[in-house]
């Protein structure tokens, strides 16, 4: 099998090594893709790459395959829809060592790639382009994706997962094909852009970053993006993947406050300056144990989901837990809290019996009541939530 003499740098032959792959998705780019293909082509002349060019097509319906071949790309036909589907698709197919993403609109120029190249051979596995660190020509992204989408979503990014990239969502970026097969990647859709970075940061990988130019795109009709569809699916994905933050530790809070308020009036009422805490406060306390507990629980869902599903960054602890905290164990411990709860209203039923269920006295009454209720609650979650956890560690085939 031997590739086009006249773009022998495009089309190698299987057997001769190429170095790097310019993969680019595609849905009917028909106006644009050319022009990309031959940007992504002068840096291959230009630097003396051994080098292909892939178009990862989604199913496009104006040509877009019939251009590329002319251009000497290869194509990928990719069945399954999604910018993710698409990328995935083409880095499997790409024979380089280096891969290089970046859309087909013209709104980045693949001949800024070549530091991307140059810092993969020193030793990177990952390297993001920087819009904000290089240049966004007028007109190129709406006030509201510059000011306030990116800056926000690559905030959140950089603290939750402890980072520094700049830009968390620049289209243009590179690794190694060692690092696409140890990432793993996942989502289809326009989250990949996050799950790329997040896992690379979690994983501790080499990461660098370089400055781009963003230029308004070249097509005449409106960008697959939307603006807030798709911002709320990467800041859903960013959150859902860092449970820790987002629900552990507000859970956490709220089931410590909660249990002070409830230790705090235990014995009766508490005098706070000229307001007086009684059984109502009490009730205020019940409901954070009750809601902190289940977001709590929660979490540990999220977690194991995350892991289990293979989109999310590896937690080691999660093996361990799952030997020490088992079915069995969580049975136990949620069935004696609920007995506990239990009794005590129990108690207080017999009481009441042993009055002839005549009228109580809440302020006396209502307190055991409280502790019960909340104990029986957290117990019964913590029983239902045990069963839960079995489920999802259970070890399964994939694939």
């Amino acid at each position: 099998m031997t590739g086009h003499t006249d773009r022998g740098y495009l089309l190698r032959p299987m057997e001769r090594p190429v170095e790097v792959s310019f993969v680019m998705p595609c849905l009917d780019e028909a106006e644009t893709l050319a022009a990309c293909i031959r940007a992504a082509r002068g840096c291959i002349d230009r630097n003396g790459l051994d080098a292909e060019v892939v178009i990862a097509d989604n199913g496009s319906t104006d040509g877009s395959q019939e251009i590329a071949r002319a251009e000497g790309a290869r194509v990928v036909d990719i069945p399954e829809r999604g910018y993710g589907a698409a990328l995935i698709g083409g880095f499997e197919a790409a024979r380089g060592e280096f891969l290089i993403m970046g859309d087909a609109d013209m709104s980045y120029d693949f001949g800024e790639a070549m530091p991307m190249v140059e810092a993969l051979r020193a030793g990177a596995d990952l390297v993001m382009g920087s819009r904000f660190k290089g240049r966004i020509e007028p007109g190129a992204m709406p006030p509201l994706h510059r000011w306030l989408g990116n800056p926000v979503l690559s905030f959140l990014g950089r603290f939750l997962f402890k980072t520094e990239i700049s830009d968390f969502h620049c289209g243009l970026r590179a690794f190694t094909k060692k690092t696409f097969r140890a990432m793993n990647l996942r989502t289809t859709g326009m989250e990949l852009a996050s799950e790329i970075v997040v896992k690379a940061a979690t994983a501790k990988l080499r990461i660098a970053e370089v400055p781009v130019t963003l230029r308004p795109d070249g097509r005449s009709r409106s960008p697959h993006l939307r603006t807030w569809r798709d911002g709320w699916r990467h800041l859903r994905f960013l959150l859902t993947l860092s449970p820790r933050y987002t629900l552990f530790l507000p859970g956490f809070a709220l089931f410590l406050a909660g249990a002070a308020l409830l230790a705090a009036l235990a014995r009766g009422p508490l005098s706070v300056g000229d307001a007086v805490l009684d059984v109502h406060t009490m009730l205020v306390g019940s409901l954070f144990m009750i809601v902190g507990f289940q977001t709590i629980t929660v979490a540990f869902v999220a977690r194991i989901y995350a892991v289990e599903e293979e989109i999310g960054p590896p937690a080691p602890w999660l093996e361990k837990s799952f030997e020490v905290f088992t079915l069995e164990r969580g049975l136990l411990g949620g069935l004696l809290v609920t007995a506990v709860g239990i009794f005590l209203i129990a108690r207080l039923a017999l009481e009441w019996a042993g009055g002839g269920f005549g009228p109580l006295d809440s302020s006396v009454t209502l307190r055991p009541m409280v502790f019960g209720s909340t104990l029986a609650a957290i117990g019964i979650q913590t029983v239902l939530m045990s069963f839960v956890y079995s489920m999802l560690g259970i070890k399964r085939r994939r694939g």
